[in-house]
């Protein structure tokens, strides 16, 4: 494993981890050479990528396979203009073909804008100009290739598309990369000089969800890569020699966090399972199958596979799993616990960073607690005017700035700034500290527990509600699917708690069943957050990764108030 030059050794207990923790960062580094193209020299079999799909297909590369296959993409890229400092949007679901194109554009210097298929069209244009896109890069998808094709006028500056897996079928107007890809030449020599990237080049864009306004252009450096040997070393505790899942598509920044730089770096192979669309019992049978060591997803994965009958699948391969993208409801945790004899590990973190706060191995889990800060990580809950709050207090969570404060005291992981928005950047850089947006409160022990964005904090009678926690609350009622608490403007108390709910299809809404709910609620937590509004509603607006767009609900009972 390569992970031990960069951290030293192993750690004995949580204290340990966080005193004598240290990355020392080199003065040059890129991922596709010193880690991809050194296991290809040191370890040339060592697997680093197991692929299959839901038409039984199936690919296993190891690191010489990957730098070789990395070295072509390379070439095919810069004979198709590609240059250092050149963005390119990649739509590749989960194709191995994302790892080509993205180690190539590291070895290049070029700019690797990963993105989901499921942008529309004004999503694809708004990404186009944002980020002056040269090239994309994109899966064999008809609907998709249609809806990036109808934007191509107003994208001037996009020169080349290439389409991936065509199986001879290329649309017109775009590069056959299977063509293309066999047509090149096999080595890539290693740019030297001004052609070569820098530690402190931008290798990565991702694209915020946009829960408030436009998404936000998140850059990250050739650094970046080293912050998540914590990610995958200390949270999802990935085995030297093992197999990680992480559920996620490429397109969203939990890639990044789950499909290559730590997993590689601990010395432990990726699985990408290029799932159609998530069915539980499918992806039971593949990490039965595949012998996956450790997995990673957000809750409401969990929340299916408890719902599976467990002992059909040998997961005995399995040892740690790790959860994370909204806090963990202990029902579930409890139930993953009773069926697999396996601890739900949260984490918490952003497009912006690295794991920030998480439940490491050290320390016994608190199912809807993040965790405690990660090493390397300076971070604070504090009130709106900067004071730390005490235990229990609710705040924002900031991350202190080393000297030189975002130009050069940035902790190692954390994003560059927000690609062409100074402005941006330099507010959220206020004050010597990252302010990450999020509220949350420490208890006695030091573990945070998450409350909601700074922007969805509800100010009734005096009191700060956080809207997942009425959410939490709210969901453990059989009647609730799936909801959204947000503010309503009231005359006596500023705000009141609204619940906009979507029921179960057992359930009929009903008077009695909101006040049911509203009981249920004061129950469940502090009797002043229950929603004194209960919505039934059949759909709740979302960002296109999925996260509910609660401003929107706030606008949408804004204009009906004035109606």
């Amino acid at each position: 494993m390569l992970y031990t030059q960069y951290t030293g050794r192993d750690f004995a207990s949580m204290a340990d981890f966080t005193e004598n923790f240290r990355l020392e960062v080199p003065e040059s580094f890129n991922f596709a050479y010193d880690v991809v193209g050194r296991y290809a020299r040191d370890e040339r079999d060592r697997v680093a990528l197991v692929w299959c799909d839901d038409q039984e297909s199936e690919r296993r590369f190891t690191f010489s396979d990957l730098a070789a296959a990395s070295d072509k993409t390379a070439n095919f890229l810069v004979s198709r203009g590609i240059r250092k400092g050149d963005a390119v949007l990649l739509m590749l679901k989960r194709r191995y073909e994302f790892w080509y194109f993205l180690l190539a554009l590291h070895k290049i210097g070029a700019i690797a804008v990963p993105a989901t298929h499921l942008l529309r069209e004004g999503d694809i244009e708004y990404r186009n100009r944002a980020a002056s896109i040269k090239m994309i890069v994109a899966v064999s998808d008809r609907d998709l290739l249609a809806r990036v094709d109808a934007v191509r006028q107003a994208s001037p500056s996009v020169e080349r598309y290439v389409q991936v897996a065509s199986a001879g079928n290329t649309r017109p107007g775009w590069d056959d990369f299977d063509d293309g890809y066999e047509a090149a030449a096999a080595d890539f020599a290693r740019p030297a000089g001004e052609s070569a990237p820098t530690l402190r080049d931008i290798s990565l864009i991702y694209f915020t969800s946009g829960t408030t306004a436009h998404p936000k252009m998140v850059q990250h450096d050739f650094a970046y890569p080293l912050g998540h040997i914590v990610t995958a070393k200390y949270w999802q505790r990935v085995a030297d020699g093992g197999l990680h899942l992480t559920l996620a598509d490429t397109g969203w920044a939990k890639a990044m966090w789950g499909k290559i730089y730590g997993q590689w770096l601990s010395g432990c192979a990726v699985f990408a399972y290029d799932l159609e669309s998530f069915q539980p019992k499918r992806l039971l049978d593949r990490m039965a199958k595949y012998r996956v060591t450790s997995f990673c997803a957000p809750p409401t994965v969990y929340r299916y596979l408890i719902r599976e009958d467990l002992s059909k699948y040998d997961l005995s391969a399995l040892t740690h799993c790790s959860v994370a993208g909204e806090p963990l409801n202990p029902e579930i945790y409890d139930r993953w616990l009773q069926m697999t004899g396996i601890k739900l590990f949260e984490g918490y973190g952003q497009t912006e960073l690295t794991l920030t706060i998480g439940t490491f191995p050290w320390m016994e889990p608190k199912p809807g607690s993040m965790g405690v800060p990660a090493p390397g990580y300076d971070i604070d809950i504090v009130h709106a005017d900067g004071r730390p709050c005490a235990t229990g207090e609710t705040g924002e969570i900031v991350i202190r700035l080393g000297p030189g404060g975002a130009e050069t005291g940035r902790p190692f992981g954390m994003f560059a700034g927000y690609y062409r928005d100074a402005e941006l950047t330099e507010r959220v850089f206020e004050g010597g500290v990252y302010h990450t947006g999020d509220t949350a409160w420490r208890d006695d022990d030091g573990y945070f527990w998450f409350v909601g964005r700074t922007d969805d904090m509800i100010k009734s009678s005096g009191y700060r509600i956080g809207p997942f926690e009425v959410e939490s609350a709210l969901m453990t009622h059989p009647a609730v699917l799936e909801c959204a608490v947000t503010g309503v403007r009231d005359d006596k108390r500023g705000q009141i708690v609204k619940a906009s709910v979507i029921l179960a299809p057992t359930h009929e809404p009903s008077d009695a069943l909101a006040r049911e709910l509203q009981d249920h609620v004061k129950k469940e937590t502090a009797p002043y957050k229950y929603p004194r509004i209960v919505e039934f509603v059949k759909e709740l607006p979302k960002t296109i990764s999925g996260k509910i767009r609660r401003v929107e609900i706030r606008e949408t009972a804004k204009q009906n108030a004035l109606a």
